[in-house]
């Protein structure tokens, strides 16, 4: 029998969640390992459960939406959807 490691709690910002804008709803992660002071990690998923990943970490969650929202007011809800393959920001 082989066991599998077990995947790292994780702690999601209560700024997670579902984001609506042009009709387009996504969903915004933000989440960091559980019981720790570790920057957090951004993704959004699109409805067709493509996942959009921020590469570089970020040192509050609240620092982090504020760059999702700066993606939507630059470039549109839409441009999550725009790239034939995943986007990496």
């Amino acid at each position: 029998m082989t066991l599998k490691p077990k995947k790292p709690k994780l702690e999601h910002s209560e700024l997670s969640g579902e984001f609506t804008d042009d009709d387009v709803t996504v969903l915004v992660d933000i989440f960091r390992p559980a019981g720790s002071n570790a920057d957090w990690r951004m993704e959004v998923i699109t409805p067709e459960e493509d996942l959009i990943e921020w590469e570089e970490p970020f040192a509050t969650d609240r620092e982090a939406f504020d760059e999702f929202l700066a993606t939507i007011a630059r470039d549109g809800i839409r441009s999550f959807f725009d790239e034939a393959d995943p986007a990496v920001h």
